[in-house]
Parts: C-alpha cells; sequence; structure tokens
C-alpha cells in the first residue's frame, strides 16, 4: 500500500510518521479520532489537515497493527 500524505523525517518530530511534513503525528491523529472526535472537530483544530489526511492516517495505523503482534487480555 502507498501513502502520499505520510511523511518520516529523522530531524522532525524525532522520526515519528506525520502528515505531509507537518508536525502532526499521525498518532495524534488516530488519538483523535479513538477518543471520539469527529473529523469536522479534528479539522477545525488543525486548520492545515485535510479530510484526506485522516484517512491516510486510519489506514496507515491499521496496517501498522497489521504488522505486528500486539500485548492484550485474554478474553478467557
Amino acid at each position: 500500500m502507498k501513502y502520499t500524505r505520510i511523511t518520516v523525517n529523522a530531524d522532525q518530530m524525532g522520526g515519528m510518521p506525520c502528515l505531509r511534513g507537518l508536525r502532526i503525528p499521525v498518532a495524534t491523529v488516530v488519538g483523535m479520532v479513538a477518543g471520539g472526535m469527529t473529523n469536522d472537530e479534528i479539522l477545525a483544530n488543525y486548520p492545515d489537515l485535510e479530510a484526506d489526511d485522516i484517512r491516510e492516517a486510519l489506514r496507515y495505523a491499521a496496517e501498522a497493527v497489521r504488522e505486528r503482534t500486539l500485548p492484550l487480555v485474554s478474553a478467557s
């Protein structure tokens, strides 16, 4: 999967994946969505973002989780 809006720069935000070279980490956007914020609320708080940035951040996060095993609590 190719990401056109996700950038990584070792000299910016400690090399964290960010959106379009902005100092807005993917994790920040994903966290806001997880916290219940709507796209409109996120865009109002970060006017440099676009709706496509939010969608790509979520696709990127989904792929990142797919690529690793995370510690989970057993449901039993």
